[in-house]
């Protein structure tokens, strides 16, 4: 629920998802899982994992030669 005037178009806080990845996911047990800051949960997530950078024309045009379907 919205106060009349919010027009900040925030989203709540996905609490659902958190709980799920931390205690099934991650297996934590419920008091080490509150005990956790957000930065031991993000890197406990993946969140500080390097990523793949982004599909290049010649990485494109490799895959197009190899997959020409």
């Amino acid at each position: 629920m919205r106060a009349a005037g919010d027009k900040t178009g925030a989203r709540p806080f996905p609490w659902g998802a958190v709980l799920d990845t931390g205690l099934c996911r991650l297996r934590l047990d419920p008091k080490r899982f509150w005990e956790l800051s957000l930065v031991e949960y993000a890197a406990m997530t993946g969140a500080f994992a390097p990523r793949p950078g982004r599909l290049r024309r010649d990485g494109l045009e490799m895959l197009m030669r190899a997959f020409p379907d």
